[in-house]
């Protein structure tokens, strides 16, 4: 018979991605039905419950709590969390250089380097905001993995960095490949003559896969966020992208992928794109053209 436990991490914080990975290690190795390791937000706490992980210690948890439960057989459930425990221990911990300690804010790692032009966040929804405003302010694209975030701050941080002549990629932006380097859940692909801009990350992952397995490859490849083509913010990062590309002198063709813009959104995309030196190809999901309709 199915059990379930859970433990609580009070005021301990690992990103998303690392908690998927250990989610997903700690369930095959442990043999356990469900292992779900998040932050304890109010949207996190929603999954749980509808997961069937959820109790009185996860109804609890505050957001800035590592919350982890685990389903399995009552035979399995300690060692289940056993191997949880084992394998966050065993995470690899910041090393510290020439004996100094590890950064641990943005002003710390601008102190320590320079020449840092995009700063990756995942962060509870909380907090994202308010770290995406402090790195646009000095400057700096921004990948903003978290999600949670209202449209009223999204917009007002896309604002913001339009304002700055940076990029805000997300909320929720889970792929991007910045100068030959892949973000989040991007692949590692071959650099090559084609920019891309995408609301869907697993879209972008695919066009960036076939295009390197063609032997053409990805100059830059912008994840813009699910919400950004909507009209309440008005495609602002998809501009702002294809303006980037449009100058960027490795970029020879450019592509934009996505589910159909909003009207106002779609007309303002359409402007820029006849004005364009460089070739667009652009596949709105479900759309037969990407002109206004």
């Amino acid at each position: 018979m199915l059990a379930v436990k859970s433990i609580i991490l009070p005021d301990t914080y690992r990103d998303s991605v690392f908690l998927m990975k250990l989610s997903v290690q700690a369930r095959d190795e442990s043999g356990a039905a469900q292992v779900s390791a998040m932050m304890g937000t109010d949207r996190n706490k929603e999954l749980f419950v509808r997961s069937g992980l959820s109790g009185p210690e996860v109804a609890a948890a505050k957001a800035d709590d590592l919350v982890i439960a685990v389903q399995a057989e009552e035979a399995l459930l300690k060692d289940a969390l056993a191997t949880v425990q084992r394998l966050l221990d065993a995470a690899p911990k910041k090393q510290a250089v020439a004996g100094e300690a590890p950064p641990q804010t943005l002003e710390q790692v601008l102190a320590v380097d320079k020449g840092v032009t995009t700063v990756l966040i995942s962060v509870a929804g909380d907090y994202a905001r308010y770290e995406a405003a402090k790195a646009l302010a000095a400057g700096l694209d921004v990948m903003l993995y978290s999600d949670n975030i209202s449209l009223e701050n999204e917009l007002a941080l896309k604002k913001l960095a339009t304002r700055k002549g940076r990029l805000l990629m997300g909320p929720d932006c889970g792929t991007a490949i910045i100068d030959g380097v892949p973000m989040a859940f991007a692949n590692t692909v071959r650099k090559g003559p084609v920019g891309l801009i995408a609301a869907s990350g697993t879209g972008l992952q695919e066009v960036t896969c076939l295009l390197d397995r063609l032997g053409v490859g990805v100059s830059q490849a912008y994840g813009t966020g699910g919400r950004d083509l909507k009209d309440e913010i008005g495609g602002l990062t998809a501009l702002g992208a294809l303006e980037r590309l449009q100058n960027d002198p490795d970029t020879h063709y450019i592509g934009i992928i996505g589910k159909p813009p909003g009207k106002n959104t779609r007309k303002a995309l359409l402007e820029k794109i006849r004005k364009s030196s460089k070739p667009v190809a652009v596949h709105y999901l479900g759309s037969a053209s990407y002109a206004d309709e």
